[in-house]
């Protein structure tokens, strides 16, 4: 046999987590998710410092970038303010028509999800649960067990992120818990 050259990847997915020297890190606290609960009070008496979600993420090709992939991993705590549950911002793409994919890597979540229209719906996220989010899609995830939500995602370099109309209008309908139980209200 030849000289073959091996490489060793220098980005590993253990199944829980990413890990190499390219791998990017941000924390999204409480104070940072202001304005998305409808409780306002119940925020305000809240830790505000405590840690809502981690996200782990790689971009092995600069942002805009036509035809490339990012990949990332959060892990949403279990928590509530008033009764709804702790989540993610949301967010449509800025380039509207890309899609994306998450799939359940731990922990029991709701994927909630708005179209143009402004129509909401919810998929239950799990373990090994798969997740198309279709472009024009505005989408965020609620974290509705007792421990701790990991899931993954994979979307397009050139997707971009608009948190700022789901700043300002939100979703149409809000994750509540009702009776001990998940539902859109």
């Amino acid at each position: 046999m030849e000289n073959v050259k091996i490489f060793m990847p220098e980005l590993f997915f253990n199944g829980k987590e990413l890990i190499g020297e390219h791998v990017e890190k941000s924390t999204r606290k409480l104070i940072d998710l202001k304005g998305v609960y409808e409780d306002e009070t119940a925020f305000e008496i809240m830790d505000l410092e405590q840690v809502v979600y981690h996200v782990s993420s790689t971009f092995p090709v600069k942002e805009g970038t036509p035809g490339g992939l990012f990949m990332g991993i959060t892990y949403l705590m279990p928590g509530k303010v008033g009764d709804e549950y702790f989540m993610t911002k949301g967010h449509f793409h800025s380039n509207i028509d890309r899609a994306e994919f998450y799939w359940g890597v731990e922990g029991e979540g709701m994927l909630i999800l708005m179209n143009e229209a402004r129509e909401v719906w919810a998929e239950r996220m799990y373990p090994g649960s798969l997740h198309y989010i279709p472009g024009g899609v505005a989408h965020r995830v609620a974290n509705v067990g007792n421990g701790m939500l990991t899931f993954a995602a994979s979307w397009p370099s050139d997707a971009g992120h608009n948190y700022e109309t789901i700043a300002r209008g939100g979703f149409a309908r809000r994750l509540k818990e009702v009776n001990g139980k998940p539902k859109l209200i």
